[in-house]
């Protein structure tokens, strides 16, 4: 993008002094001291906030967000505005994101489904879209023309939202061909959440990822529960505090699909007595009993599971 691209896009963002963007308000102030905060789904930063938490958080200015989509196939959601910052998540074709700022050809905001805060490139965002379909295969080529032997573009993810029109066995799209065999509706609700967890077997690990390119533990929690119509948190730890889980897991009272957490860890039952999930012991994804994954966290020291058995569904 160029600097002049980055101001304009800039410019459609609202900043300036505290308090200076509202409905109707245009001064903000705290009732107290500020009020704690977890920075992975609260935008503030030393010298920036959304708007929404001005009259509780402090910050020298707020920020309105743009409303913007992702428009490469996946994007890497990063902790800071440099390439060699950890990955944190993924935003995936067509799905929201709230920019709060733009600087150096890096966006700053959160994932609009589940408020993730992080940098992504900026030529990873455009205008916002109105989805009408999911992608539900594991991936789904955009093809030039419809038809199945006409050349592909771009390969989208699970979960990548798109925008188009039915034509016989195809989508149309501004940008291609989807074949709508790979496709649902973006509201439809698939098939449980473990059948999906079961389609992402020997995905490679990665820390932050949600494709079949690499994916982490929650990330495959998530992917799994969005596809059945639930949208979670994206952290485990976080995805547990949503769910209000059981305090103690019951080996006979687990079932296909129940949420099992270990500290910094989660998984899907596949049954009664096996765990689907991103293992960075195999550095994939995988099917194991359940029994030698707690062996495994007791080995080291980790405090016993908790189990999911409040389900979703």
């Amino acid at each position: 993008m160029t600097a002049e691209g980055e101001h304009l896009a800039a410019g459609r963002i609202r900043m300036g002094r505290p308090g200076a963007v509202g409905a109707g308000r245009d001064r903000f102030g705290l009732s107290g001291t500020s009020q704690s905060y977890d920075p992975r789904v609260v935008a503030i930063r030393p010298d920036l906030a959304d708007i929404a938490v001005a009259g509780q958080h402090f910050a020298p200015h707020y920020a309105a967000p743009m409303m913007s989509s992702c428009v490469l196939p996946s994007a890497v959601l990063r902790s800071a505005p440099s390439l060699d910052a950890d990955q944190t998540s993924e935003l995936l074709y067509g799905e929201g994101f709230a920019l709060l700022d733009l600087t150096g050809g890096w966006a700053w905001g959160y994932c609009l489904a589940d408020h993730y805060v992080g940098y992504l490139a900026a030529d990873a965002l455009g205008a916002p879209i109105a989805p009408t379909h999911r992608v539900r295969a594991s991936e789904a080529l955009l093809h030039s023309a419809p038809d199945a032997a006409s050349g592909g573009s771009a390969v989208l993810p699970r979960g990548a939202l798109v925008m188009g029109e039915a034509e016989g066995e195809w989508l149309a799209t501004a940008h291609g061909y989807l074949p709508l065999a790979a496709l649902v509706d973006a509201d439809a609700e698939e098939r449980d959440a473990a059948t999906v967890a079961e389609e992402m077997v020997d995905t490679p690990y990665l820390w932050g990822g949600r494709t079949a390119a690499g994916i982490d533990c929650s990330g495959l929690v998530q992917l799994a529960w969005a596809s059945a119509g639930v949208q979670l948190p994206r952290d485990s730890d976080l995805q547990l505090a949503s769910l209000g889980a059981d305090k103690d897991v019951d080996p006979a009272a687990l079932r296909r699909g129940d949420l099992v957490f270990f500290p910094g860890h989660v998984g899907i039952m596949a049954d009664a007595s096996n765990i689907i999930h991103a293992s960075r012991r195999w550095m994939a994804v995988k099917v194991e009993p359940l029994a030698d994954v707690i062996a495994r966290s007791a080995a080291k020291g980790h405090a016993p599971p908790v189990s999911g058995t409040k389900r979703l569904r």
